[in-house]
This record gives structure tokens, sequence and C-alpha cells, in this order.
């Protein structure tokens, strides 16, 4: 009785940033989607109307921060004023692509912390929450001032993992692409029980291209490629050669946020890897879609339970397993 009164005072609001996947979590909670126009002025100014009354209501915004990113922030801290403004109890911002989390230190003089500058104007605008999955660095919680939970996509890639590649019988290695991502590998292969191996990646001298040094003995392993981001595939695409050259008998890529940009979806066609899974906490463009190399998988599912937990409040940790 008391979780259903919750779940009656719960609305979701979406962006034009990724509706498909706002449209599958409100399918999971058997829920519609709050009723909203926005809309942009012909200068591009972004404006929004909510046609549905939100007094007293604990909100959630599904908003992605991908391409075009500065306007799906600006779609993102517009749409967290109006509610502001109409009364919500709460308004949690759902960011399962967590845009401008790259910069997240100074990498050098004169230079900003993006991510602390975003995190910021969310908290500003009036959020009183936020729910995102794979932070490219998990410090970046710490920017936030308001309660902020981190989803991991690692249960979903690891499912697809079992059913796709061990129910096939193959003998598999897990592979950080990077010195970077071994925390990350390290813990899908303890999950999977599979063994680990590293990418050493070294530039000698600017204008060089990279050497990729295979650290492990991967020969006889279908090879599984872990990151968070994928952007330009560069570094994928050249360590699926290395890996290949170095024995394997296939590569895959599974990786939380599909950004893709540029040439990215062309270099992976033309690559040594033989898949890549990414999730659709960024909306597929038609080059994504029509690339047979790159299979999508939602985790629809894994934030409608998340967004369930927080509206009754229940506890989300369960979800980090």
């Amino acid at each position: 009785m008391h979780e259903n009164k919750r779940n009656n005072t719960m609305k979701l609001l979406s962006g034009n940033s990724n509706r498909p996947l706002a449209e599958a979590i409100a399918g999971c909670l058997d829920m519609d989607l709050t009723r909203a126009d926005i809309k942009r002025f012909l200068d591009e100014e972004v404006w929004i109307e909510i046609k549905e009354n939100v007094r007293g209501e604990d909100v959630f915004v599904i908003q992605p921060t991908s391409y075009p990113v500065n306007d799906n922030v600006m779609e993102l801290l517009v749409s967290i004023d109006a509610l502001r403004r109409a009364s919500a109890k709460r308004i949690t911002a759902v960011l399962p692509y967590f845009g401008y989390a790259r910069q997240d230190r100074k990498p050098g003089p004169r230079t900003p912390i993006s991510a602390k500058l975003m995190a910021n104007l969310i908290t500003k605008a009036g959020a009183d929450r936020v729910l995102t999955m794979d932070l490219h660095a998990g410090q970046i919680q710490g920017f936030f001032d308001i309660p902020t939970d981190n989803l991991f996509a690692a249960p979903v890639l690891i499912r697809d993992i079992n059913e796709n590649l061990l129910a096939n019988g193959d003998k598999i290695m897990v592979i950080s692409p990077d010195v970077g991502g071994v925390v990350r590998a390290r813990a899908h292969a303890k999950r999977l029980n599979a063994p680990l191996g590293i990418i050493d990646k070294r530039r000698e001298k600017a204008g060089v291209s990279e050497v990729m040094n295979v650290i492990g003995d991967v020969a006889g392993y279908h090879c599984i490629l872990v990151d968070d981001i994928v952007d330009s595939a560069g570094t994928l695409c050249h360590a699926a050669t290395a890996l290949k050259a170095n024995g394997a008998t296939g590569v895959s890529a599974y990786v939380a946020h599909g950004v893709l940009s540029g040439p990215a979806v062309g270099r992976i066609s033309a690559s040594e890897l033989d898949t890549m899974v990414i999730t659709d906490s960024i909306c597929a463009t038609e080059a994504v879609e029509n690339c047979t190399k790159i299979r999508q998988i939602s985790i629809a599912p894994l934030l409608a339970e998340a967004i369930r937990r927080i509206n009754s409040e229940e506890s989300v940790s369960v979800l980090f397993d």
C-alpha cells in the first residue's frame, strides 16, 4: 500500500537526447512518459512546456548528455528549472551517459575541470539527486553536493558474454585496452572466472604511431576488450590487430557507452574486431544501426529498477552486483 502510493507520485520526463531509451524505461515501469513540448526558437534557444501537473511529484528527467552535447545539456538544465518552478517535490537527473566526464582533472596549466562545472550546473538548476552509469572517473560522484548513484553496465554486459560467448564453448580472456582500465577489466575477469591480459600502449615519439605490446599469452583465446567509452575507436581497433597477431582466435569489445564519433563506425567495420557490443545509453545513429559488427543491448531494465528503488526509498547498491 505504501509502495503503491509512492509509485503513483512518480513521473518520468524525457528530453530529446535518447527518447527510445526513455520509452523503454517507462515500459519496464508500466508508465507513460510525462507529456511535454521541448522545442527550439529560430536561434536554437531551448524552450520547454510541461503539459501535466507535477506539483508534489517525484520526477525523473531522463537525458543522456551525448552528441550534440551542449544542446542536450541545455535541455536538461531547462527541464530541471521548469520542474523546480512547477513545484516538483524531488527532481532526479537520470544521465545514462554523463558528457564532459573525461574532463575530470587538470591535465595541464590553465585548463578547466569541466566535469565539476557540469555538476555545479545540474545542482544549481535544481536537481535533488543524480542517477548515472559507468562514470569515466569514479571520483566525479564527489563533484556533486547532492546524492549521486553511479550504476554499472557490467551485469548487463557479462550476461551477454555468458549467453553469446561462453554458451558457445569459447575459451575467453578479458583484455584491458590500456593500463588505466586494468581495474575495470580485472573486475570483469573475476566475474567471468577468466584470465586477464593488458595492452601496453606506447608512443615512442611525436608523429610516430603507437606500439601495442600485449601482456599475457592470448594464443588460443577469444579476447574480450572491455572499456567504459568508445569514441574514435582507434585504440580498440589497434588492440584487436595486436591481439590477432599474437594468436587470439577472435576479438570482441564490450563497452558501456558508444560515443562513436567521426570515422569510428567505418574504422570498426574495417578492423580485426569480430563484434562490438555497446549499451543503449546513447541513441544509436543510422550508421551504428547499419554496421554489422556493432550490436546494442539495453540498459532500460537496469535503470528502471534503479528508478523504482529510488522512488520507493529502497537500496540501489544491490544493483551493483
